[in-house]
């Protein structure tokens, strides 16, 4: 295991840098309350400028929280990135791009499966050179940690909840079989019935069905 990871290691860094002429920038600001993004827009441009980039476009996201699920701008350039309009994308800092470790891991991800490389200005990050990409290794076992460790947890929890006697999953629901039976005698139907007693529509039926069943007894 220990000479596979340090032949792929190697293999990383031996790869030859990628090429890059056009970059997308993006920006992100939690709140429109005295943040602006020209600030980062501004490093950025200098920062492309200086290496010869070309930037084909500048996507930013104003007043969104970096927790959010869904971030327009930033959905946007992952498509564009699908569609090849740029050869990487440039950001201020990570934290600017990526909501969570995991986020980070899996868009980073389906960017080199675009063929479009990442860098990140502050964090001093190139995945288009074998450093960087040795890097997003790093990242990425670190990611696969932090989830080993999540669940690890969640089943530790779960033992020690059983050794406590306690009942795990839903609770059960308690039902008035007879009033199951009256509301549909009125003519409702299965669905209306489990909707007014809160359970699903096979419990209810069910519930109804073995009512019946004792009453024939």
């Amino acid at each position: 295991m220990a000479v596979h990871q340090r032949n792929t290691a190697s293999s990383l860094t031996q790869e030859p840098p990628l090429t890059i002429a056009r970059v997308a920038l993006y920006a992100r600001v939690s709140t429109l309350n005295g943040q602006d993004p020209e600030m980062q827009l501004s490093e950025l441009r200098e920062y492309a400028s200086r290496r010869g980039w070309t930037i084909t476009g500048e996507y930013v996201d104003t007043g969104v929280s970096g927790s959010k699920e869904s971030r327009p701008q930033l959905n946007q350039l992952m498509a564009d990135a699908h569609r090849r309009k740029f050869d990487a994308v440039l950001v201020w800092k990570i934290d600017r791009f990526g909501r969570s470790l995991k986020h980070l891991v899996n868009a980073l991800a389906d960017l080199c499966a675009y063929g479009v490389a990442f860098v990140s200005f502050r964090d001093n990050l190139d995945l288009s050179t074998p450093s960087g990409r040795l890097m997003f290794q790093i990242i990425g076992a670190m990611a696969e940690f932090e989830r080993s460790l999540i669940q690890e947890r969640v089943r530790a929890g779960l033992r020690n909840a059983r050794a406590k006697g306690k009942r795990l999953g839903r609770p059960l629901a308690i039902v008035d079989t007879s009033r199951i039976m009256a509301m549909r005698q009125s003519g409702l139907p299965w669905r209306a019935i489990s909707c007014e007693l809160g359970v699903g529509v096979a419990t209810a039926h069910r519930l109804g069905v073995e009512h019946e069943r004792g009453n024939h007894v």
